[in-house]
């Protein structure tokens, strides 16, 4: 696996820190109209979607709180509220769980997979199937990310 995805990965997580604690609040929860989500659904989304993928489809722990898989797993929908202490576990776990992952990987954790056709319809038959994918994911909600930012002003 190159290395260099998990360092994207991780670049990538820290833009969506900046995002999610320098924006205010309110414009972090709006859904704008014509839309089904909001910025904070889909960074939290991201972070939940890397756990499952990368964990879960590994038959591992997942190293974030089932609580916030069950609210921001694929098929959920924000409902505009979300509270401080909530937002700030979502941050804290941005980065850790990126750099968890590439340490996992290195002391060779994952040793299963459990394949998994996404809704891309890829199908993830190994571990660095489901890194490179993950990067992918987030690839595409960091586009909706920017998309919803200027929506929301």
């Amino acid at each position: 696996m190159p290395n260099n995805l998990f360092e994207i990965t991780l670049q990538n997580r820290r833009n969506l820190y900046s995002i999610l604690t320098e924006t205010p609040k309110d414009k972090l929860l709006k859904i704008p109209e014509g839309f089904n989500n909001n910025i904070y659904w889909n960074i939290a989304h991201t972070l939940v979607s890397q756990q499952l993928l990368i964990y879960k489809l590994s038959g591992l722990q997942m190293r974030v709180p089932e609580k916030l898989v069950d609210k921001f797993k694929k098929g959920t929908t924000p409902d505009g509220t979300a509270t401080d202490e909530e937002m700030k576990i979502v941050a804290d776990f941005l980065i850790s769980t990126a750099e968890w992952a590439k340490e996992d990987y290195e002391t060779q954790l994952f040793q299963e997979y459990h394949e998994y056709t996404t809704s891309a319809k890829v199908t993830l038959s190994t571990i660095d199937d489901a890194i490179a994918y993950n990067l992918f994911h987030e690839g595409m909600h960091l586009a909706a990310i920017n998309l919803l930012m200027r929506h929301t002003d």
